[in-house]
């Protein structure tokens, strides 16, 4: 499944998925943020049975504010609409998938 871009106005729609939602917050200037990115590809196109989607927070201050993001890149696990897992910084593809089954 191909990565979707989170706005504001699709974010309720994304954010109330049954399937676990995985969103990456980012920025295009951010190093650490492109180690990320295509990790985070591979997880939506091998992994069908998690929503995955992108949030660039020089594009969506908003959005980047109700979740307090403060650093990125920053991943949010969302199940059931609440945040379920979060995590700051760069990390393996391992990481961020063990984020998504527990």
């Amino acid at each position: 499944m191909a990565v979707i871009r989170v706005n504001k106005q699709n974010f309720e729609q994304v954010a109330s998925d049954t399937k676990p939602v995985l969103l990456d917050f980012y920025a295009d200037w951010c190093g650490p943020c492109q180690m990320v990115s295509p990790l985070v590809d591979e997880i939506a196109a091998e992994n069908p049975q998690y929503l995955v989607g992108k949030i660039n927070v020089d594009e969506e201050p908003e959005l980047a504010q109700a979740f307090g993001v403060v650093s990125i890149p920053m991943l949010v696990v969302l199940k059931d609409g609440k945040i379920a897992n979060q995590t700051v910084g760069a990390r393996p593809k391992e990481h961020i998938l063990a984020m998504l089954e527990n």
